[in-house]
C-alpha cells in the first residue's frame, strides 16, 4: 500500500461542492467537484437550496475521496469556512463544508484548519501556474467570479495571506452579468463557457464601447443594457457574446494598468472562475505579467484548501 501522507480540502460554495486530496509533497490526486443543480432559467440559488444541494452532494463526493484513499487516513483537513478574509464576511453554504471538515477531524483526531473561500482561490491559481513563490512577497490578485470581482494587494501569509482590496466593481460583478445574459440568451446557469463557445464563433466586428473604469474601481452594469441592446438590434447571440468578454476584458486591463500606475509594476494573479475565459486570458497576458489558474482550478474547487493546509501542517 501507498505510505504518502495525504491531505484533504473541502469547499463548499454556492455553485458547487468540492472535496481535494493532495500528497504531503505537493502532488495532485484528485479535484472533485459536484455542480449545485440550478433549475432552467434560474440565476442562481437561494443559500437555503446551496445548503440543501451540498448536503445531498457531499456523501457522494466523499465516498469518490474514500476509493481513492485506499484504507489510508488523511493527516490534515482543511476547509472554506467564509466567503473572504474579513469581519463580517458570512454565507450559510460554508457551514456545510465546516459540519463535515470538523466531523472528520474530531472522529479521525486530525488537525483541522480552517480558511476563506477567496483564499483558496488564490492559492488555486499559485499553485497551478507554479507560482508559489510569489508568497515570499508582495503580489496583486484579481478574484473574478459570479460573486465577487475584486483586485487585491496581496502580502504571502501562510495562514491564508495578508490581503488589501484595492478595486474591484462598484456595483454588478463579471460572473454575475456574464451568467444573467447567457441566461437571458437561452444558455443554462451557470453561463460562463456557453457564452465563450458563442463569443469564439462570432467572426464580424465587435461594437466598441468605452469602459467605465475610474482608477482601480469599474462599473459594469451598463453592460447589461448595452449587451440586451446590442441582440435586439442584430439578433447575433454570437456577436452580443463577443461584446460582452472584449467589454470585461478591456475593462479588467484599464484597471491593471491603473494599479500599475498607483503602485509600481508587480505580478498579477487572476483567481475565479471567470478568468479561465480564453478571450480575457489573451487580452491580459499580452500586456501583464499575468499568472493564471489552471481552467480546472479557476472554477470553485477545494485544491486551493488543501494546499493551504499543506503548506501550514507541513511547516
Amino acid at each position: 500500500m501507498n505510505d504518502r501522507r495525504i491531505i484533504l480540502g473541502i469547499d463548499t460554495s454556492n455553485y458547487t461542492t468540492s472535496v481535494a486530496l493532495l500528497y504531503d509533497d505537493g502532488e495532485l490526486i484528485a479535484n472533485i467537484k459536484r455542480p449545485l443543480p440550478v433549475n432552467s432559467g434560474e440565476r442562481g440559488l437561494r443559500q437555503s437550496e446551496a445548503v440543501f444541494a451540498h448536503v445531498k452532494n457531499i456523501p457522494s463526493a466523499m465516498q469518490e475521496a474514500r476509493v481513492l484513499l485506499d484504507g489510508r487516513v488523511p493527516v490534515a483537513v482543511g476547509v472554506s469556512e467564509k466567503p473572504r478574509n474579513v469581519d463580517g464576511s458570512y454565507m450559510p453554504c460554508f457551514l456545510s463544508g465546516v459540519a463535515v471538515a470538523e466531523s472528520i477531524s474530531a472522529s479521525l483526531g486530525i488537525p483541522l484548519y480552517k480558511f476563506s473561500h477567496q483564499c483558496g482561490h488564490i492559492m488555486a491559481a499559485l499553485y497551478s501556474s507554479k507560482s508559489e513563490s510569489l508568497m515570499n512577497g508582495r503580489f496583486a490578485a484579481f478574484h473574478v467570479s459570479g460573486g465577487t470581482t475584486e483586485l487585491l494587494i496581496v502580502d504571502g501569509d501562510l495562514h491564508g495571506f495578508r490581503a488589501e482590496k484595492v478595486g474591484g466593481t462598484k456595483d454588478l460583478n463579471a460572473g454575475q452579468i456574464i451568467d444573467r445574459i447567457g441566461v437571458f440568451l437561452g444558455m443554462p446557469f451557470p453561463a460562463g463557457p456557453h457564452l465563450e463557445r458563442a463569443a469564439l464563433a462570432y467572426e464580424g466586428k465587435i461594437p466598441s464601447k468605452k469602459v467605465s473604469v475610474s482608477g482601480t474601481y469599474a462599473n459594469l452594469s451598463g453592460l447589461e443594457n448595452i449587451a440586451y441592446k446590442i441582440y435586439e438590434e442584430s439578433g447575433d447571440k454570437n456577436k452580443t457574446a463577443a461584446f460582452v468578454f472584449e467589454y470585461i476584458g478591456n475593462s479588467i486591463a484599464r484597471m491593471c494598468e491603473n494599479l500599475m500606475d498607483e503602485q509600481g509594476s508587480m505580478p498579477i494573479v487572476f483567481a475565479g472562475g471567470v478568468m479561465c475565459n480564453s478571450i480575457i486570458k489573451a487580452k491580459i497576458e499580452e500586456k501583464f505579467d499575468a499568472r493564471f489558474a489552471d481552467p480546472m482550478l479557476s472554477a470553485d474547487n477545494a485544491v486551493g484548501i488543501a494546499e493551504l493546509t499543506r503548506l501550514i501542517h507541513t511547516k
